[in-house]
């Protein structure tokens, strides 16, 4: 067993990594050479094993390490996703290396491991908190009712639009006739939210966005509220039942059930090199410029 001094870093990825095995498997070189204790979250050291890397079985946990100097997430932003709803309220501060798609959360590459791993031993970089959003709704009970992204209110597998009658803070705001509604916070501001027409928010910014999903009626615009907000949504519907999701991950509710969105009591922290800003992601990821 390593001492509860020696330095750890939590790993979390999805199986969906078969071009990257070497690349990963020099990433758990570099940090035990550094003298860094990889803990690798149980399912993806069981895909990491059949695929032929070899972990010790005190690098495998179902649970990260609550005092991990970090976290690395291997995939793509649903995987960064995941890795928050791993790492929970402890806060650890996660990394991502993008062997996914888009990346504006896993914005580093593979071929960058050194580097990272370097940065990672010399605390040479920066830590941004994030908002996350907590749902609560008398109809539904979660173990991790939290969104780094956004909290949707979506129409089931129906062609039946929902009316759904958000108040904030106590008062009315509107009613919306739509395929759905996005509550998104910063971060999410560059997914889903995006897609549907809602402004890119700088992640420092406290703040939500309240953005319908193919509303009726045309005038039905996004609204960015303060991040202090608290949001209710309920929802009625020819159908007898709406969908929840939270940055993916879906529940059902009757129609008629209410929930209600708040600002978390914890912040999710996510590991930027020095020399990174959101401003230059946005150029690299959106292309602009790009003629």
């Amino acid at each position: 067993m390593k001492s509860a001094l020696t330095p750890t870093v939590a790993i979390y990825g999805n199986s969906h990594q078969n071009p990257y095995l070497g690349e990963i498997a020099h990433l758990l070189h570099l940090l035990r050479r550094a003298g860094v204790h990889p803990v690798v979250e149980r399912e993806f050291a069981g895909y990491l094993q059949r695929s032929g890397i070899i972990l010790a079985d005190d690098e495998i946990s179902s649970c990260p390490p609550p005092k991990g100097m970090a976290a690395i997430s291997l995939g793509g932003d649903g995987t960064f996703l995941r890795t928050a709803r791993w790492i929970g309220p402890l806060e650890i501060p996660v990394l991502g290396i993008n062997t996914g798609h888009l990346g504006f959360l896993s914005s580093y590459s593979p071929a960058e491991s050194a580097e990272l791993v370097g940065m990672l031993c010399g605390g040479d970089y920066l830590v941004e908190s994030r908002m996350a959003l907590r749902v609560d709704s008398p109809q539904l009970s979660l173990d991790f009712p939290y969104a780094l992204n956004e909290v949707a209110v979506l129409r089931d597998e129906t062609a039946s639009m929902l009316n759904i009658h958000v108040g904030l803070d106590g008062q009315y705001l509107a009613d919306y006739l739509a395929d759905g509604l996005l509550i998104s916070t910063p971060t999410g501001s560059t997914g889903y939210s995006l897609s549907v027409g809602g402004p890119i928010i700088f992640p420092g910014l406290d703040a939500i966005c309240i953005a319908p999903i193919a509303p009726h009626t045309l005038t039905a615009r996004p609204v960015v509220v303060a991040g202090h907000s608290c949001i209710r949504a309920r929802t009625t519907s020819r159908a007898p039942r709406y969908r929840l999701s939270l940055d993916g991950v879906s529940f059902l509710l009757p129609v008629g059930a209410e929930v209600t969105v708040t600002r978390a009591d914890f912040s999710p922290r996510v590991i930027r090199r020095k020399d990174d800003s959101f401003a230059s992601t946005l150029r690299r990821k959106l292309l602009w410029g790009v003629r």
